[in-house]
């Protein structure tokens, strides 16, 4: 497919007719999608589970996300599928428009894309009612699907598999009687910008560890405002890599429709300096 919301409204179809929806569990806390398709926020994971299906219950969300910022555009779309609140498979496709970047320096290519296969798993622990937080273990493996770019500015290589690990909370009341949600995380990986740039460079070719979490507060039960920071590496000598932050508001009408509107702070982007703008993401749930 060469636009992915071409993707989500395929699988949107297909998914209708297969996935059931739990009503167990409390309306938002399935999360949105993430950028590499995994549930959680927009740009780090959770350890909550894609859809609202609880014990013995498939799970399902499809879902199409754009990134614009000053000199680039990022569009997404994929599915993930959870069963027994315990195990959740992801998919993602992500487009990466060059824009200004590619016009001023006559790149062979005006885009990069990438394909991200997830698996993540609920360890031990419970979003509200275990004394212990949800902690979950996730798997991406990502493949680069344009490398020559990637592979003229240092990256050692078109595909590579990372991990993470996330620990989340919902305190009810926590945060002057609206519902709190905290998250955090690690992630082992020597992806280069997610992978759009490849994997591991000519500074450095080995995985880092990274911290990446979030806030939120549930100011009704169907309005989220929270904030994300993800730790990115800094592989590649041509261009330094930024931290990535966000300020998102979320809007969770029903059990089945999620909206999530951002605010990015991507910083500098392959040469590009400032690069922030607006995030958009719409998510179907089953």
């Amino acid at each position: 497919m060469r636009y992915p919301q071409l993707i989500a409204v395929a699988l949107f179809s297909l998914l209708a007719g297969l996935a059931s929806a739990g009503q167990g569990r409390l309306l938002a806390t399935g999360g949105a999608s993430s950028l590499e398709g995994a549930a959680g926020g927009g740009i780090t994971p959770w350890a909550v589970l894609a859809g609202y299906g609880e014990r013995g219950e498939w799970g399902a969300d499809v879902f199409a996300t754009r990134v614009e910022t000053a000199d680039y555009r990022l569009d997404v779309a994929g599915l993930a599928a959870s069963f027994d609140n315990r195990v959740e498979f992801s998919y993602a496709r992500q487009r990466f428009d060059l824009g200004n970047l590619a016009r001023n320096l006559s790149l062979p290519e005006n885009s990069l894309s990438q394909d991200v296969f997830g698996v993540k798993v609920r360890l031990f622990g419970d979003l509200i009612y275990d004394q212990l937080p949800q902690v979950s273990l996730g798997i991406q493996h990502k493949r680069q699907k344009d490398f020559l770019i990637p592979s003229l500015v240092g990256a050692k290589r078109s595909e590579d598999t990372e991990g993470y690990l996330s620990a989340s909370r919902l305190i009810l009341g926590g945060a002057f009687g609206y519902n709190l949600l905290l998250n955090g995380g690690v992630r082992y990986s020597r992806a280069n910008e997610l992978g759009l740039l490849g994997f591991g460079g000519d500074r450095r070719d080995t995985r880092s560890v990274l911290k990446e979490g979030s806030v939120a507060v549930l100011f009704d039960r169907d309005w989220v405002v929270g904030v994300e920071y993800r730790e990115k590496p800094d592989n590649l000598s041509f261009a330094g890599e930024s931290d990535w932050a966000d300020l998102f508001v979320g809007y969770f009408p029903n059990k089945h429709l999620a909206v999530v509107l951002a605010y990015a702070r991507l910083g500098e982007i392959a040469t590009l300096d400032k690069q922030n703008g607006a995030y958009l993401s719409v998510q179907g749930s089953f």
